[in-house]
């Protein structure tokens, strides 16, 4: 089974498989890429969003965060040409400041539009309501764009929870993210049960809680915080390179990051 990409650490484990009837999974990295992406832009006044994504690029390029990855990585993606910043500079929680052009610009949270006093733009609402993370684009003190990062659904994950509804199995989702959050992407993939805001010495309890239902539970997981729910459940499945901890307390190891290998 190790060529197909599985490695069955517990013979017992697969033995279990046949018998599960609700598959718990652990959004972050399992169902999602755990990682975020720009999902959307707004801009103000007289620009277009391809100006304020490559203004976003040129001031974040020298930080390391994986909000400013993930924006540099947007304009990568769409080719635009990002001009050369100087002067940058990073406050923790606020956000980070460069020349670009001759032109302050800054990016960054709520905080950022605080010390300003500016307005958000019309979308953050929603945005906000809909879990994603916002930030603000500020050309010389004023708001030129808002960018929406998200943490993006693998496209994989919807065929894996319609495969597995198909088998008559319960899909149940897992994740220490707010209830906005969860639901969304719950809703989204067509999830039966969502557990939200679970702490990760909490998600061990959840799995016994379905247990104690009369349910045989498979626990999917990649992280360190997700072991000993791995160890609790029926079958503990860790996937993608997953980490040594989640190795350890897992009966089936899958190489692939695809929920769909699963099944």
């Amino acid at each position: 089974a190790a060529r197909g990409g599985v490695l069955i650490k517990d013979r017992l484990a697969l033995e279990g498989m046949r018998t599960v009837d609700a598959v718990l999974f652990d959004k972050t990295g399992t169902l999602t890429k755990g990682e975020p992406t720009v999902t959307a832009i707004e801009v103000r006044g007289d620009v277009d969003d391809d100006t304020v994504l490559a203004l976003a690029a040129a001031a974040e390029a020298d930080s390391e965060h994986p909000l400013a990855r993930a924006i540099v990585k947007a304009a990568e993606e769409r080719r635009l040409t990002v001009p050369r910043a100087t002067g940058f500079s990073s406050s923790p929680a606020v956000g980070v400041t460069a020349t670009v052009d001759g032109q302050e610009i800054r990016v960054g949270g709520p905080r950022l539009l605080e010390e300003i006093g500016a307005q958000e733009v019309r979308a953050a609402t929603l945005w906000r309501d809909e879990g994603a993370i916002i930030l603000h684009v500020i050309r010389d003190g004023i708001v030129v764009g808002g960018l929406r990062l998200a943490d993006e659904i693998r496209p994989e994950s919807r065929d894996a929870v319609d495969a597995l509804h198909k088998l008559g199995i319960e899909v149940v989702m897992i994740t220490g993210d707010a209830e906005a959050v969860a639901q969304a992407v719950g809703h989204e993939l067509g999830i039966d049960r969502v557990f939200a805001g679970v702490r990760p010495e909490d998600k061990a309890s959840k799995v016994s809680a379905l247990q104690q239902e009369g349910k045989k539970v498979a626990m999917v997981g990649d992280g360190v915080n997700d072991a000993p729910a791995l160890a609790q459940a029926d079958v503990g499945i860790a996937i993608g390179a997953g980490t040594d901890v989640a190795i350890a307390s897992a009966g089936v190891i899958l190489a692939s990051s695809d929920p769909r290998s699963v099944l």
